[in-house]
């Protein structure tokens, strides 16, 4: 296999990261979204340096569960059977660093760190140790068991502390952390051992860098010495671990820590439908705007091509009086879908946050004589003997569902106190566990494929008695659709100004941007393009609807993109945005620079500005192309709004130019925004519709169609306005 091949499949992101040049651009950070094709990523880098010709001995990948491990180990050893990588967990790699022999030395790695007989791990200590342990700190320090040899404890305490280590490094009875901890002694204490295993791996992967803690993180730097070679995968919104010790700190310093590193951002999503998403992407809305993501689908059909999936369905919110009530509704719903779109019973999830409300719900299944997953079903039960049932319904607390997906989600205990739990402390301790809740209900949503229904049942025994409950802060606010008749001409105007409006206010906040905080302009005009777009459409009430926008995955956004749509009315560019899920440069005419405020925003977004009477536009937006200043550009073939039902006839130049720059063409049709302005009859929602077709790359195209000797007008134009308006004349 060659590396194109082993790349075939992978989006322009995914491609990148694959291909990341250490010795060029450092250390690299990828923030894996969820479902984002991370462990697929981390697979392919680990063959593609194979491939490179990396010895896979020195490769080391370090994953949290053994289990995740040996799901990346069978994916590598798919192409490179018995590749020697190391693919494993921090702990065993301690342990594995403690048994090895260092050649410099004339004793195993772990004598030099004070043990007399070879660390064994087990689970936990004995009993009195861990009396003797409570003794040495008082009523002022509690201690972990875990943190019995950091060196973070005063001087005092440490001196305290120094029979319990002894005994340990006596005896070889150790925990998992201990090894954590001894490795790090190791490394950065003995010059020949550090030496040593820095040699033995020269690349490093991990996975799941949002959970690693400060000493795991001591540990990796310590291997990785003063090199490059680190290429690390995370989610910081799925950062759900801080009670086991996991510092959130260490994927949100990583550009500090290694001043040369890269970044990169998988954000095409290949689990969930579009509306989940755009639901998941608000719950962040108030996040730096450096460390955002925006979550984009990718998938067309979802997991077994489900018609569920293909409905797209908003999330929805059910509010029930008591339990009773909420559980009645889930069965008839899952009863429901299951028959409706032949769903299987494991397909469907129920969802908390707490282990005793799931107990709740497996006892209200099993009243139902619904199959739950997990449950022993055979007469043998008693003697632990019985098959367990797989092909049932999952009810699962939203840590255990991290990594998991189903078609249908049931979010439970969407109220104060569950959904977001009880948060305790200094205001600081309190905002932040606050924060990790929200990043917890963020991993709870983004586990459904194709529909997710939040609960919030008002009343419900917790903790032993009746309790009202209040609807959580995590839910969006109630909205209803107003429908205020007035005059067209006066709704015109209200638009308008309101319109005119939000983009005044926003330059004086560009100017604040540009002035202190310049660096984080380029992501925050690009957002801000997008609340824009969503404002038009809530003050000129537009009910949009958006189909196929995975096609969007299979653009390579590192090349000229040409969007290509037709143009019914002066909406269609914020239509477009949104359709697009990003801001691109477009043609305009030059007498829109005379709108003040209007003419600031157009140049903001790199717009090209062209005298229809003169001409010139294809040389023009060559050389915008050249000097890379525009590498995306929205062109309207026609040239001009439509102003019949229909398409005119479209202007060659755009085709012959997108051929000249070896551009994508991606079509898309926009059905409907005539009546949203120019052929308004009333002052009520509306419908637009917006298809996303398959992107044509003019490389390809031209190959199939005379190579150099292809005419864009006679080949390309044609069927690109064929496509699109075989879409067009669909009814809306």
């Amino acid at each position: 296999m060659d590396v194109e091949s082993l790349l075939v499949g992978l989006n322009s992101d995914q491609r990148a990261a694959v291909l990341h040049d250490h010795e060029k651009n450092g250390q690299l950070l990828i923030l894996a979204g969820a479902g984002s094709g991370k462990t697929s990523v981390l697979t392919k880098r680990i063959q593609y340096r194979i491939m490179s010709g990396v010895v896979p001995e020195k490769i080391l990948a370090l994953t949290f569960t053994a289990k995740a491990a040996a799901e990346m180990r069978e994916r590598v050893q798919k192409l490179f059977p018995n590749a020697g990588v190391r693919l494993c967990t921090f702990h065993s790699l301690a342990l594995f660093i403690l048994k090895s022999k260092v050649p410099a030395a004339s004793c195993p790695a772990y004598e030099l760190v004070g043990f007399k007989k070879m660390p064994v791990p087990t689970e936990s200590a004995d009993k009195t140790f861990l009396q003797e342990l409570a003794k040495v700190g008082g009523r002022k320090f509690r201690f972990s068991r875990e943190e019995l040899f950091s060196d973070a404890h005063p001087a005092k305490i440490l001196k305290k502390l120094e029979p319990l280590r002894r005994r340990v490094l006596e005896s070889g009875q150790v925990v998992f952390e201990d090894l954590i901890y001894q490795a790090i002694n190791l490394l950065e204490n003995h010059e020949e051992a550090r030496a040593f295993f820095q040699n033995q791996w020269t690349e490093i992967l991990v996975d799941e860098y949002q959970d690693i803690n400060p000493s795991q993180y001591r540990l990796v730097k310590a291997l990785l010495g003063e090199r490059k070679s680190l290429f690390v995968v995370g989610d910081d919104d799925q950062a759900i671990y801080g009670f086991r010790g996991a510092d959130i700190g260490n994927i949100n310093r990583f550009r500090d820590d290694f001043k040369e590193s890269s970044l990169i951002r998988l954000e095409w999503n290949y689990r969930s439908v579009a509306n989940i998403l755009h639901f998941s992407n608000r719950i962040f809305e108030n996040k730096p705007i450096h460390l955002r993501k925006v979550l984009r689908a990718g998938n067309m059909n979802g997991s077994g091509g489900s018609p569920i999936f293909k409905e797209n369905r908003e999330p929805e919110i059910w509010v029930s009086a008591d339990p009773v009530e909420e559980m009645q509704k889930i069965i008839t719903s899952i009863k429901l879908l299951r028959e409706s779109y032949d769903l299987q019973w494991k397909n469907f999830a129920i969802l908390v946050r707490y282990n005793r409300q799931r107990l709740y719900y497996e006892e209200a299944l099993r009243d139902a004589r619904l199959p739950i997953a997990g449950a022993v079903v055979s007469e043998a039960a008693a003697e632990g003997a019985g098959e367990v049932l797989e092909n049932g319904i999952h009810v699962e607390t939203v840590h255990a569902s991290k990594g998991l997906q189903y078609a249908v989600v049931y979010y439970a205990g969407m109220s104060e106190g569950l959904t977001p739990g009880s948060c305790t402390g200094t205001r600081k301790e309190r905002q932040k566990q606050l924060d990790e809740e929200r990043r917890l209900f963020y991993v709870g949503v983004t586990r459904a494929e194709s529909f997710l229904v939040l609960l919030y049942c008002k009343r419900r025994y917790w903790k032993g008695r009746l309790t009202k409950l209040r609807r959580s802060r995590f839910l969006p606010r109630e909205n209803s659709k107003t429908e205020c008749n007035m005059p067209v001409m006066l709704f015109r105007i209200y638009g308008a100004a309101r319109i005119f409006a939000f983009m005044l206010e926003y330059i004086f906040k560009i100017a604040f941007m540009y002035i202190f905080r310049r660096k984080d302009l380029d992501p925050w005009l690009e957002e801000k393009v997008q609340v824009f777009s969503r404002f038009c459409m809530k003050v000129l009430r537009v009910d949009l609807t958006i189909e196929d926008q995975a096609q969007l995955a299979k653009v390579d956004w590192t090349r000229p993109v040409f969007v290509m749509g037709n143009h019914r009315s002066y909406l269609d560019i914020p239509l477009a945005f949104l359709a697009l899920q990003r801001t691109v440069g477009f043609i305009a005419k030059t007498q829109l620079q005379r709108i003040p405020i209007l003419n600031f925003w157009m140049h903001k977004l790199g717009c090209v500005f062209i005298d229809r009477e003169k001409g010139g536009g294809a040389a023009i937006i060559q050389k915008a192309l050249q000097t890379g200043k525009m590498p995306r550009l929205f062109v309207f073939p026609e040239g001009t709004r439509s102003k019949r039902d229909g398409m005119v006839a479209f202007k060659s130049g755009c085709f012959r130019l997108a051929v000249e720059a070896n551009a994508i063409i991606l079509p898309m049709v926009t059905r409907g925004s005539d009546q949203l302005w120019e052929h308004r009859k009333d002052s009520k929602h509306h419908p637009v519709n917006i298809k996303i077709l398959e992107p044509i790359d003019t490389v390809e195209f031209k190959k199939t169609h005379g190579g150099d000797e292809m005419d864009p007008r006679h080949e390309l134009l044609p069927y690109v306005r064929k496509l699109m308006e075989e879409v067009y004349d669909r009814r809306l």
